[in-house]
């Protein structure tokens, strides 16, 4: 059973969370404006650090009494663009899940990667907003996670800033796995066909370590 008082905790590590996400992400926006590569360093040794120690991590206590950092790939600046969004046909997405319902995104728009392909911009349409584009690509499954992973979600406070031309920063280096790659009682909104690549992504958060995941026990 949980208690108003638990209720209450899990809450406020929640915000935690994402307050210190929101900080992550406003310090990688100001190092990359320099050093991309230095950004995405401190992104993943802030992530790590998120991973290892806060009562909002999706790892549970027999993943992080072996937690050692997340794999991620080497920095590869071929995977940064900065992207107008086109105009593209509607679409509505609901997407349901265990403890929101039902929840709505609208799409919004397409942009196109150099090389790699196109994906959707999708819209949130509950309280909050934001911008959020998923993405799975031929890596999925083999060295990335089988659902595909995450790289803008704003109303999360993950957000790699504005393009100088008034689009977007799209660096795949920062691709994400949702919690559900690590514990499947989070419910997580996937990358549908509008967000699935041809290409391979190699770069970004890999496939978890078999002992993150949530059913393992020490």
């Amino acid at each position: 059973m949980v208690t108003q008082l638990g209720s209450a905790l899990d809450a406020l590590a929640v915000a935690d969370w994402r307050r210190r996400t929101a900080q992550t992400y406003a310090d990688v926006r100001r190092i990359a404006a320099d050093d991309p590569a230095a950004a995405h360093a401190e992104w993943v040794a802030r992530r790590d650090e998120l991973f290892a120690e806060h009562a909002a991590s999706p790892l549970r206590p027999a993943a992080k009494a072996v937690f050692s950092g997340l794999s991620v790939a080497p920095y590869d600046p071929a995977f940064r663009f900065e992207v107008r969004v086109r105009a593209t046909s509607a679409q509505r997405l609901e997407v349901a899940t265990g403890t929101d319902g039902v929840v709505p995104f609208d799409r919004v728009g397409r942009v196109e990667l150099d090389g790699i392909g196109g994906l959707s911009v999708w819209a949130l349409r509950t309280y909050g907003g934001g911008i959020f584009i998923p993405v799975k690509d031929r890596t999925a499954g083999r060295t990335t996670y089988g659902g595909g992973r995450y790289l803008l979600d704003t109303v999360k406070h993950a957000d790699l800033g504005r393009a100088a031309d008034g689009g977007l920063v799209l660096d795949l280096n920062f691709a994400y796995n949702p919690s559900c790659a690590y514990d499947p009682a989070w419910a997580c909104p996937l990358a549908t066909r509008g967000n699935v690549l041809d290409s391979e992504v190699p770069v970004g958060e890999l496939q978890p370590d078999p002992l993150l995941v949530a059913d393992f026990e020490l």
